[in-house]
């Protein structure tokens, strides 16, 4: 017992198993024959299994044989819009029929829909269909996910969602980070009056960060929605409450929107499919993730991928999420991601996953205790029925996930 009578956290050990630690060190950091030490919510210690000390194996009160499965981190899904109302299935039959993505907006559908959906729906009714996808995430061995406001658009409603936000990161064992994506679009009773809404959008900030409901803050540059000087007055208002930003930027056009981000020191910035070769350096230079959203790209039908190639040999991180929305990306598999990200954007096998996991945490600012593993960090991690995590990104349409422990825990699904 410790002095002031807590107990000491049990050890265990999770053996016999193929350990893909994600480290940049080697390979997938791969061990062959490896173990991990888990001490309540944290990794104690990861390696060969021939290497584990004996004063450490002789604590351990729970063994778990892993039965030569493959071991990953935990993947995190670090661009996701969780909470809000209703569903957009008829937009998915008008966008067959020839309507682009910004027809449908101009119409009064796309994310408008969805704001009037939000603010119809009880805060109740937000939280159950919110805890749902959540689950539905960690059951595909998601431990950390980034949820964003932005269908709320309003002082109260986007607080709602925030708050949904926070409720899941305290009722499931994940690891919830909360984004401010108020500006967003701009709701109708701004209609003509964009500017005055991101004056709003400013004086709100404030009262979430003083309720705790923001981890970091968003926006959306884009012709159809902010325009640069608008983005940079919210992030001048995150950076009074030194808050991190990122951005979605250069999705349906470049409008310099990465390279501002940039300037900003932004976590991420994502979408990228007409990111610029001045946005890719800017990125580089501020340490800015490049977050891909290849389900977005595949539900949308675009044709103009993002510049792969050029942002790998630059060096900037490649981090890879559902984008999971009613409107452009439905989906809720970071598995399946991890196919499209190299089916459609060619990355490798390991780049894919590297970009749920340890690139994944960079651009949530959890790279000290997410993302690897490693011992002092949290202790997230997915046991799956493959021969090599390649197959993660090989296979698509099944789950291989055999266990899933969060914060030292295994998790029931």
């Amino acid at each position: 017992m410790s002095t002031d009578d807590t107990p000491t956290p049990a050890l265990n050990l999770w053996h016999h198993a193929r350990v893909a630690t994600m480290t940049p060190d080697r390979p997938w950091g791969w061990i062959d024959i490896g173990a991990l030490v888990t001490e309540g919510p944290t990794l104690r210690w990861v390696g060969p299994e021939d290497q584990l000390p004996p004063e450490l194996r002789a604590q351990v009160t729970t063994t778990h044989d892993l039965s030569n499965a493959v071991v990953t981190p935990g993947l995190i899904d670090g661009h996701t819009h969780l909470v809000y109302g209703g569903q957009r299935a008829h937009e998915f039959e008008l966008r067959l029929q020839g309507a682009t993505y910004e027809e449908i907006a101009r119409a009064g559908g796309g994310i408008r829909s969805t704001v009037a959906a939000t603010r119809g729906a009880s805060e109740a009714t937000l939280h159950t269909l919110a805890l749902h996808r959540a689950r539905t995430l960690l059951a595909d061995g998601v431990t950390t996910i980034e949820i964003k406001s932005g269908y709320g658009l309003s002082l109260e409603d986007e607080a709602r969602c925030l708050r949904v936000a926070r409720q899941i990161g305290r009722e499931l064992p994940i690891t919830v980070r909360t984004t401010s994506l108020a500006a967003h679009a701009l709701p109708p009773e701004f209609e003509g009056r964009a500017d005055t809404y991101i004056d709003a959008v400013c004086t709100w900030l404030p009262q979430w960060h003083a309720q705790g409901l923001v981890d970091a803050v968003d926006a959306f540059c884009e012709r159809m929605a902010f325009t640069p000087a608008q983005v940079q007055r919210v992030f001048e208002a995150a950076r009074a409450l030194a808050l991190p930003v990122k951005l979605h930027a250069e999705q349906l056009s470049d409008s310099g929107g990465a390279a501002l981000a940039a300037s900003y020191g932004a976590l991420s910035c994502d979408h990228l499919e007409y990111l610029s070769v001045d946005g890719i350096q800017a990125m580089a230079r501020a340490g800015t993730v490049a977050m891909l959203l290849p389900g977005a790209f595949y539900y949308l039908r675009e044709t103009r991928r993002p510049p792969i190639e050029s942002l790998r040999a630059a060096g900037v991180p490649m981090a890879i999420a559902t984008d999971h929305n009613p409107g452009s990306s439905p989906a809720l598999s970071l598995t399946l991601m991890l196919n499209m990200a190299c089916t459609l954007f060619q990355l490798t096998p390991e780049e894919a996953l590297a970009g749920a996991t340890r690139h994944a945490a960079t651009a949530l600012d959890l790279q000290d205790t997410h993302g690897t593993l490693e011992p002092g960090k949290r202790a997230d991690f997915v046991v799956w029925d493959v021969g090599h995590p390649r197959e993660l990104a090989y296979r698509f349409g099944h789950s291989p996930v055999l266990r899933v422990v969060a914060g030292g825990q295994e998790v029931s699904r």
